[in-house]
């Protein structure tokens, strides 16, 4: 049974404030106007559906600026790792969007578990933590070639 009135955990908030400024990226990659025009009111409402009291002006306005500037500093990021890659801006934002929904799915089993991270007892990574990038990334050799 799900319970609609339930407040949210801070790492469902943390998960949905990736999942925007990913969003945002993505929006000044496209190059589109009514693309960044949406995704600038996505942060907008995502606000102000977290927030539990209005927040005044100015403090608007610092939160808008700061999920941008995540946004910026995601697109300038994607777009390096891309060209350095050679694979494109999407696959890099996609795979960022993927870490964002992991590290929530952490949450939740670290959660069912009573607290305990369940990566520590995962006997097929010998009990070693690894990061949710870690998921995503592919293993190539010296020559940048995909490892199997």
């Amino acid at each position: 049974m799900t319970d609609e009135h339930r407040t949210p955990r801070p790492e469902d908030d943390a998960a949905r404030l990736g999942l925007v400024v990913v969003g945002e990226a993505a929006a000044l990659h496209s190059g589109d106007e009514a693309a960044l025009d949406a995704s600038e009111q996505n942060i907008r409402d995502t606000i102000d559906e977290m927030v539990d009291e209005p927040l005044t002006p100015r403090q608007e306005q610092v939160v808008e600026r700061l999920a941008s500037a995540g946004g910026t500093l995601t697109a300038g990021l994607s777009g390096a790792l891309a060209a350095q890659t050679g694979r494109s801006v999407d696959d890099i934002l996609e795979g960022a969007a993927r870490s964002v929904v992991w590290q929530q799915r952490l949450a939740d089993q670290r959660d069912a578990a009573g607290g305990e991270d369940p990566r520590d007892a995962d006997p097929r990574n010998g009990g070693q933590r690894e990061d949710a990038g870690g998921q995503q990334r592919e293993r190539r050799d010296e020559n940048g070639r995909d490892e199997d």
